[in-house]
């Protein structure tokens, strides 16, 4: 796959067409409505992506442009935008812009760019399903840190850990969707290295992230399998303004020490650009249960290095290449001891590197077309040991590629229709210790979206995503959306779309034993001859043979129904108010089950479809700014997630769910009704934020309080009959308080930052991936000319 993106990147370069071509300039002054010169309005200019700002004295100027039709778009905030086309010939235009209004920009809430990123022609904003995007300015007033501690105070996501087995994976979970679900993409390309199912968020930095978007629901149109749940794309920073420099360096409790350096510039008159990231964080870890954990800690410590780049060069008025990469190492070790006198060391260490290419091209015929190549490798070392002995009790190395090329094409019938599609393929290849057998996994896919403006009211967007896998066929996936305005203020959205996810390499292959919590996990296509040979061996001493003849066949490929359906109310250009309801029907889910148990008490465990589980609830969302300077926002998710194959046997009175439930307090017995079934663990019924940003201009400095609950969900069945009820462990429900304060100094170059996370120091045994109290203060210089 390599050696082909290869080839046909280069005859893309070899039949490209240069010929001189002429150049010419623009210059201009931007003004408010009395004619006083703004400075620090930001001018862009497409296709090209040509970026500067006003000076003093309001004025701008682009150099050496080629000759052409552009876009001018023309922002600062506080004003209305503005945008026009131009054409610019060989000589000098001089343009006299005015901003008018008192437009106040919300942060959050909507969409907030209208725009794809410049290495993939897919506007996600259009997307059939919800789409919320966190601007680059939100993040840094959050005073976040990494990718986890941003998605976890957005409405409708709550940030789950799995510290089992050595992994301490920091995943997302999303309208009752799991991690496995969610699709992690960095501008618009797939990450991989997961464990047991987590995309580990908490490796990610957000020092270099120009935004984030979120895509709710099915978005297999998009983005194929393993988006059933939904998206999250990280788009980097592109498009330099000038030469310019940061550095920035927090530390704080817990001995968190995170150190940035970036730096980026244009070159060849703004042709081009590059910019690069570098970024340093530890951490001590902390220890959520001290009673059981004497000496260690549930979260680990950790050293994480992260470097990451991207380059953009212009090649001709149609044609622009671009390079982009990132390298991550995260290095832990972590002793614990439980207060038998045996401690036990557990180290991993992760990597991973990315690389791509992009080839853009505008033909005459305004055809767009982009080639992508991506490459990714993925590589986790664990081990657990103990420490008297400098004996191992478990090793796995994990390695995983990706090889993946893609060809996008955008094209424009007319100004109210628009079609994006593309094509391309991937293979994926896997070693690990505890795989038998993995192969390779080959796919192949096709996609196209149109986009149509049928009037001022109504717009539409269809998708239809086609995807070929070598070990489960072939899905057709569609999705439809639209948007409605019923009048000026009001505006109604609905969504519908169907996803897939077939089995991962673990849940097919896997053979693992987690020695900590004494069990054993068995892939499905290797489930009897493992257990034959452990019967062999003695170390069996009782099967389910029911469910071994149950599940002794391949696992189904995994589906999804989505719908959304919500109301926008913008009564005023400060207010914003949006409610919807979601409904996620997902088929063959795959989900784990206790199939024998061995010798010495140990839990044998394999993988399973379920017929059908679904997720189901309300959002609403509320974003105003009262004052000039003060954004208020608040969010509140209702769900109710449950596997309906529980609730028909109950129903039906079907073994397991026949068995009485037990009441520990009054040491009474009854047989089960529906009622009794609370739903899918670690899911909560309620969850809410509230988010305050003030600004005051006079002293340039920035206030903002953010306050997050979720409400109680279960933990797991402590009763045994393999369904949660009202006596099973839940955790309860929680608020989470943070705070972030900002003052700029020496003409905005330095910026002095106080953080607070968890004020309350809200801690739980069962969330051993949430810290008490944590208190940080920060330093950002930034090297520019004025």
């Amino acid at each position: 796959m390599f050696k082909l993106s290869a080839i046909i990147l280069f005859l893309a370069f070899f039949h490209l067409k240069v010929t001189a071509q002429d150049y010419g300039s623009l210059k201009g002054t931007v003004s408010d409505e009395q004619g006083k010169a703004l400075r620090g309005a930001t001018v862009h200019l497409e296709p090209d992506g040509h970026t500067t700002e006003t000076d003093t004295k309001g004025n701008f100027v682009f150099n050496k442009l080629f000759t052409g039709n552009y876009s001018i778009t023309v922002t600062m905030v506080g004003k209305a935008s503005y945008q026009n086309n131009i054409k610019i010939g060989t000589t000098a235009d001089n343009l006299i812009i005015k901003l008018l209004g008192d437009e106040r920009e919300l942060n959050e809430v909507a969409v907030s760019e209208n725009r794809a990123a410049p290495d993939n022609l897919m506007k996600l904003e259009r997307s059939a399903m919800p789409v919320t995007v966190i601007s680059r300015r939100t993040i840094q007033l959050m005073g976040s840190r990494r990718l986890d501690e941003v998605l976890k105070e957005q409405t409708g996501i709550a940030i789950v850990n799995n510290i089992g087995g050595g992994a301490r994976s920091v995943g997302v979970q999303m309208q009752g969707f799991s991690s496995e679900y969610v699709m992690i993409l960095i501008d618009g390309q797939p990450m991989v290295g997961r464990n047991s199912g987590n995309f580990d968020l908490s490796r990610i930095s957000v020092s270099n992230i120009e935004r984030i978007e979120i895509i709710k629901g099915a978005s297999s149109c998009l983005f194929g399998s393993e988006a059933l749940g939904g998206a999250i794309n990280i788009v980097t920073r592109y498009g330099a303004l000038q030469p310019q420099a940061l550095i920035a360096a927090n530390y704080g409790s817990l001995n968190i020490a995170d150190i940035t350096l970036e730096g980026e510039t244009p070159f060849a008159s703004q042709r081009g650009s590059a910019n690069i990231s570098a970024n340093y964080y530890r951490t001590d870890g902390f220890n959520t249960n001290p009673k059981y954990i004497q000496q260690g800690t549930t979260a680990p410590p950790y050293d994480n290095y992260a470097l990451q780049g991207r380059l953009r060069y212009r090649l001709t008025p149609s044609s622009t290449i671009g390079f982009s990469g990132r390298y991550g190492l995260r290095k832990s070790f972590m002793a614990k001891d439980f207060g038998l006198g045996i401690i036990s060391g557990d180290s991993q260490d992760e990597q991973d590197l990315n690389l791509s290419a992009t080839f853009d091209h505008n033909f005459q015929s305004g055809l767009r077309s982009m080639s992508r190549y991506y490459f990714t490798n993925f590589r986790s070392d664990q081990s657990v040991d103990w420490q008297q002995t400098n004996s191992s009790i478990t090793k796995d190395i994990f390695v995983q590629n990706l090889h993946r090329f893609e060809q996008q094409f955008a094209y424009g019938v007319s100004d109210e229709l628009k079609f994006t599609g593309g094509l391309g393929g991937s293979i994926e290849t896997m070693n690990d210790v505890s795989l038998t057998n993995p192969g390779s996994v080959s796919t192949g896919f096709a996609f196209l979206q149109g986009d149509w403006q049928l009037n001022k009211q109504l717009g539409i967007v269809a998708g239809l995503r086609y995807d070929l896998t070598n070990a489960y066929g072939s899905k057709l996936n569609p999705s439809l959306g639209l948007q409605y305005k019923i009048v000026p203020t009001l505006t109604f959205k609905a969504g519908a779309g169907t996803g897939f996810k077939a089995p991962d390499f673990k849940s097919r292959y896997l053979v693992f034993y987690n020695p900590a919590a004494n069990y054993l996990v068995i892939g499905n296509e290797v489930l009897r001859q493992t257990l034959n040979q452990l019967d062999q061996q003695g170390q069996i001493s009782e099967i389910r043979q029911f469910l071994l003849n149950q599940l002794d066949q391949n696992l189904q490929a995994e589906r999804s129904t989505s719908l959304n359906l919500s109301f926008e109310w913008k009564p005023k250009d400060n207010v914003k108010v949006e409610a919807g309801v979601f409904h996620h029907s997902l088929h063959n889910q795959i989900n784990s089950i206790q199939v024998a148990t061995g010798s010495g008490n140990r839990n044998i465990y394999t993988y399973q479809n379920l017929p059908e589980a679904v997720n189901k609830g309300i959002d609403v969302s509320f974003a105003v700014s009262p004052l000039k300077n003060l954004e208020l926002s608040a969010g509140y998710q209702y769900l109710i997630a449950k596997d309906l194959s529980v609730i028909d046997s109950i129903k039906a009175g079907h073994y397991p769910y026949n068995q009485n439930i037990h009441d520990p307090a009054t040491g009474n017995s009854y047989a089960p009704k529906l009622s009794d079934y609370w739903g899918i663990e670690n899911r909560s019924r309620h969850m809410a934020n509230f988010k305050a940003f003030y600004n005051y201009r006079p002293w340039d400095a920035s206030l903002n309080i953010r306050v997050n609950y979720r409400g109680k969900y279960p933990f797991g069945d402590r009763n045994g009959n393999q369904f949660i009820d009202r006596y099973d462990t839940f955790v309860n429900g929680f608020f989470m308080l943070n705070a972030a304060f900002e003052k700029k100094l020496m003409k905005q170059h330095l910026s002095i930052r106080l953080t607070a996370d968890n004020i309350l120091n809200y801690t739980d045994r069962l969330m051993p991936g949430q810290p008490g109290r944590v208190l940080l203060a920060g330093l950002t210089y930034r090297l520019y000319k004025d």
